[in-house]
């Protein structure tokens, strides 16, 4: 019996199958997919992992890698079949702060890494809103942001190496390309493949050194469109800002009704938290074109943060924001899309006008320096017709940005929620290309089944291979 073999390997406790101790892993942090699994198993080594994937391959089973569940794209769900918890995985194996790396397991939180890294000047630049809770291997697996990757990249941008297991026991080591090292770029593969590759046992991953100086402002504005018009200013002054984001007056009052609330304006149809960081000889000319700019743009109010605690107060609204809104219904739905930062002005009027029709509270906050949408929606899934009305707003959304250039995920990934927009977004020649190397780590689909490429799609290349889907 499969239960058996798992709690010989990893104890009793470690194994759960009881409907209510399943209860809390039948969704991700987006609730609108429910799955329940057969099992949850959380192995506590890398040798029991390695022992725990080879039980599940001799048994045929497949499984669905999980780190903190703080995904937002229904991608950790497992539908009768196991769950695979990394999050006792935490060790922090090695740091160098000479050659600036850690080695990480996969269930480090990431804001633990960076806690790691503060001693020696240095830190873990891709920050996702969840980095108190979210683990470098579901970072790793989602191509996670966070505010700064304006600046400073996403999680890709900062993988060197990692182990990985795949789904057959095989494990193979994957290196970030480098100009003394030929071959292809199969870590690249791996960052952003959603589980659906196989499990990272460990991660190499850049440091990066603080900043001299860091400078946050708080932009405020009467209007989305001028606050839109400000972001694109900035840039095409040629000031990079670390992080440029932006929240709109629904998700402000939200916010400063909670107890996250920081100092933002109620009366502010948007603000703009903008922050630069660098060598302190520069940052001075750089705050006063973005105050210049953001005046000129129609803000009414440009402030500094005036020590280190009014700035983490301003940064706690932002990041926040998503646990500010889930207070004001029982269900909160957030989209991830990603659209041509000139464009945002127009966009942001249409998303509002989608809302108005069809009777939706659409909330925005977002990574405005980049485009990256992340249009919000509290609502009452147990109400039909409301849950209704905000599903075909969502859609409405996302096919909005895809026909003005732009993408369905900036950071959160496909996952469940988006495979019906791959079609829109692939032609099936791409969507081929991606199944054949799907299949060099993993052809019969034993991780995370049924995931990013439409089902459809998935079964019938599988067919033509002669493998059952």
């Amino acid at each position: 019996m499969l239960q058996r073999e798992l709690e010989a390997i990893v104890g009793e406790r470690n194994v759960l199958w009881r409907a209510s101790e399943l209860l809390v892993y039948e969704n991700d942090a987006l609730p609108g997919y429910r799955r329940r699994p057969r099992l949850a198993v959380f192995p506590g080594t890398r040798d029991e992992v390695i022992a725990v994937v080879a039980a599940l391959w001799r048994a045929g089973m497949p499984f669905v890698p999980r780190g903190a569940g703080t995904g937002l794209s229904g991608g950790a769900v497992a539908d009768d079949i196991v769950v695979l918890g990394l999050q006792r995985l935490k060790q922090v194996l090695a740091l160098n702060a000479g050659a600036r790396t850690a080695t990480v397991e996969p269930g480090v939180v990431n804001a633990t890494l960076t806690k790691a890294a503060t001693p020696f000047g240095l830190h873990y630049a891709p920050d996702p809103s969840s980095q108190t809770a979210c683990t470098i291997g579901g970072n790793v697996a989602e191509n996670a942001g966070g505010p700064h990757c304006l600046k400073y990249g996403v999680t890709l941008n900062h993988v060197l190496a990692a182990t990985v297991l795949l789904p057959n026991g095989e494990i193979i080591a994957l290196e970030a390309p480098r100009a003394d090292r030929a071959g292809y770029d199969l870590m690249g593969a791996f960052v952003g493949s959603e589980g659906c590759f196989g499990v990272a046992l460990d991660v190499t991953v850049r440091l990066t050194p603080n900043p001299e100086q860091v400078v946050t402002l708080l932009s405020v504005f009467s209007s989305l469109d001028d606050a839109a018009r400000a972001v694109s200013a900035v840039i095409a002054e040629g000031v990079l800002p670390s992080a440029f984001e932006m929240m709109d007056n629904p998700t402000i009052r939200a916010v400063e009704a909670s107890i996250y609330a920081a100092g933002y304006p109620l009366d502010a149809a948007a603000v703009l938290l903008t922050e630069l960081d660098g060598a302190a000889a520069g940052i001075a000319e750089d705050v006063q074109i973005v105050e210049r700019l953001s005046r000129a743009c129609g803000a009414t109010d440009v402030r500094t943060a005036t020590d280190a605690a009014d700035r983490a107060r301003l940064w706690q609204g932002r990041k926040k924001a998503f646990g500010a809104l889930g207070r004001i219904a029982p269900d909160l739905v957030v989209q991830d899309a990603v659209v041509p930062r000139t464009r945002l002005a127009p966009i942001l009027a249409k998303i509002a006008e989608i809302g108005q029709r069809l009777n939706v509270r659409l909330c925005n906050v977002f990574h405005a320096g980049d485009g990256n949408l992340h249009p919000c929606i509290p609502y009452d899934a147990s109400d039909a017709d409301e849950s209704a009305r905000v599903h075909a707003a969502m859609k409405e959304v996302m096919e909005l940005c895809i026909a003005e250039g732009g993408s369905i995920t900036g950071e959160h990934g496909v996952g469940s929620d988006k495979m019906a927009y791959m079609d829109r977004l692939f032609a099936t020649e791409s969507l081929d290309a991606m199944c054949r190397l799907r299949d060099a780590f993993d052809a019969e689909r034993r991780a995370n089944p049924g995931k990013v490429i439409p089902s459809r799609h998935c079964r019938e290349w599988m067919s033509v291979r002669g493998v059952e889907a």
